[in-house]
């Protein structure tokens, strides 16, 4: 990777940081401070669920925790919109991130504080150092609104403003920056045309095959089933969560939350599709079981059941094409 494909961000190394103690509070109490609509990362590994607001990721991009007994690091790149997990046990050693303060492509690179070696946010691929060539194993989450999280993991727990850090949570830095005429910033790539830059969109990549799917699309239709890898996925997009990255106060306008799953349940593959008018639900057309965001059977002979998720994310379309510009666009029937 030629070197001159990195610039700095602006902060220095660690100048935005890392979250290495998180606690964690109930939802009600996160209900205190954040309303509904609020964008969270939702993650679920081994029966314990936890949320991490964007009004603290945005400020700190990183944290470092354990989830289920997992080592997991959390990341929120704002420039790109995207939420990704990764395990960080790395040749059975814990490893801690931080970032570099650099970019590329806009996207956040990390750093492992034991080797110090360069992490690209997007792909969690090493770029420079020791690990350079390997990937971090991505675990499955998706942005969902406090409300979504609150209903389909009614025990989970939400990350606490007590980060022993002074930053102004609930308010946004980038104001406006998700708005479609506003350029990207420290982007010095080619656009791909095909869709607008900051198009928010859910990518699945298995092996060598890379699907994109345009919440604009997703909108229309509330469900996308498509054949990724050779492996049938199906997308559900609903309303109710805000952009971080529009108004001031890190809550603004709505833009919908979207995830990837798994469609087979008991050995059959289900068929997804939306119902219904303004109070739209998704159901199955097998059983007729209506089906949450995050996955969760909500209702008919199914409810209680969870899709098995799969790993994905939703960052803007112009930082995903970046590096993977050889993704397919999937679009909803005319």
């Amino acid at each position: 990777m030629p070197l001159t494909e990195i610039s700095s961000g602006g902060p220095p190394k660690d100048g935005i940081p890392s979250i290495d103690e998180p606690r964690f509070e109930s939802v009600a109490k996160a209900r205190g401070w954040l309303t509904g609509p609020a964008p969270v990362i939702a993650l679920s590994v081994n029966d314990e669920a936890r949320a991490y607001p964007l009004a603290i990721l945005i400020w700190h991009e990183i944290v470092n925790d354990t989830v289920g007994n997992l080592p997991v690091v959390v990341t929120f790149c704002p420039l790109c919109n995207s939420a990704l997990v990764y395990e960080r046990t790395l040749d059975n050693v814990v490893s801690d991130f931080g970032t570099t303060g650099n970019l590329r492509n806009s996207d956040l690179v990390m750093y492992d504080r034991q080797t110090e070696s360069w992490w690209q946010q997007a792909s969690g691929e090493a770029i420079v150092g020791q690990y350079a060539g390997r990937f971090l194993r991505q675990v499955p989450a998706q942005i969902v609104s406090l409300a979504d999280f609150q209903a389909d993991y009614p025990g989970g727990r939400v990350l606490s403003r007590d980060t022993g850090l002074d930053r102004s949570y609930g308010t946004n830095p980038y104001l406006g920056y998700d708005r479609a005429d506003n350029p990207p910033f420290l982007f010095d790539g080619e656009i791909d045309g095909r869709l607008p830059p900051k198009e928010r969109v859910v990518t699945v990549q298995i092996g060598d095959d890379a699907v994109a799917f345009p919440y604009s699309e997703l909108a229309r239709t509330g469900v996308a089933q498509e054949v990724v890898g050779g492996r049938t996925v199906v997308v559900l997009w609903a309303p109710g969560t805000a952009s971080p990255l529009d108004l001031r106060d890190a809550i603004g306008r709505d833009v919908g939350a979207a995830g990837a799953f798994d469609p087979s349940v008991e050995g059959r593959t289900l068929t997804f599709e939306r119902r219904g008018g303004p109070d739209a639900v998704i159901m199955d057309r097998e059983t007729g079981s209506s089906w949450s965001i995050t996955g969760v059977a909500t209702g008919g002979p199914l409810a209680g059941t969870r899709l098995i998720p799969v790993a994905h994310a939703n960052p803007f379309w112009f930082a995903w094409a970046a590096f993977v510009p050889a993704t397919r666009i999937w679009a909803a029937d005319p």
